[in-house]
């Protein structure tokens, strides 16, 4: 049996409140691993150094910040019509979200991640966006619109939306060429009906790769957007 630490609940932003211990990179609920969905729409299933990087960067940054975070969950929770999930009814509800997820984007090219009892969607540049460009490509308009359907039925969540870019280039265009990809994918999930205070928006930069950027399929990996799904605690 393997074990593992995971700062799934961060500790000022209110999301998640303790550290929890997840056991086995398994099948079972809260595991820390990754199905991909491919373009081909074969699932693949790793535990690699990526998976689960981009959600520590989230947690971080939310972990950093002032905002009243209690505030803002009951807001969304107003919203969504209910309370918030408890015990292990928090997993079941990110289980179920997650298979959604999976169906709805079978084939996209998109990769789901599962991490604690979040999920990270990891979504490559080359079919997001042109090159240094922030304006989202017309064929990817159908995959973000099967991402709002889903986030707009499973409403007790936190939507993180990051840009991420490879090293090519100045470091401060990558920073602003990230926050606006990241703010542009933000800006379409609300005018999908994504109520606004569910959304966070961070540009990276370069600055959390999750392969090299010595080889051009390094560089295309990193070149991508994640959307973290954080499920709310009251």
């Amino acid at each position: 049996m393997i074990f593992v630490f995971l700062v799934t609940e961060s500790l000022n932003y209110g999301l998640l409140n303790h550290l929890s211990l997840v056991s086995y990179f398994g099948p079972s609920s809260g595991c820390a691993g990754s199905t991909s969905t491919s373009a081909a729409g074969l699932a693949t299933t790793g535990a690699g150094a990526g998976v689960g990087a981009g959600v520590g960067a989230v947690l971080a940054y939310l972990d950093n910040k002032d905002e009243d975070s209690r505030k803002r969950n009951q807001r969304i929770l107003a919203a969504a019509g209910g309370g918030a999930a408890v015990g292990g009814g928090i997993g079941y509800y990110m289980d179920a979200q997650e298979a959604k997820l999976r169906k709805q984007l079978r084939g996209s090219g998109v990769s789901v991640e599962r991490v604690g009892d979040n999920i990270n969607l990891i979504m490559p540049g080359n079919i997001t966006f042109a090159t240094n460009s922030a304006d989202i490509s017309a064929s990817f308009y159908p995959v973000l619109d099967s991402v709002g359907l889903v986030l707009e039925e499973y409403n007790k969540t936190v939507v993180v939306v990051a840009g991420h870019t490879d090293s090519d280039g100045d470091d401060d265009f990558n920073q602003l060429l990230s926050q606006r990809r990241a703010q542009s994918v933000s800006d379409y999930l609300i005018s999908r009906s994504i109520l606004a205070d569910r959304l966070e928006t961070i540009g990276f930069g370069e600055r959390q790769p999750i392969a090299a950027n010595t080889t051009a399929q390094g560089k295309q990996l990193n070149r991508r957007v994640e959307i973290t799904l954080l499920p709310v605690h009251s």
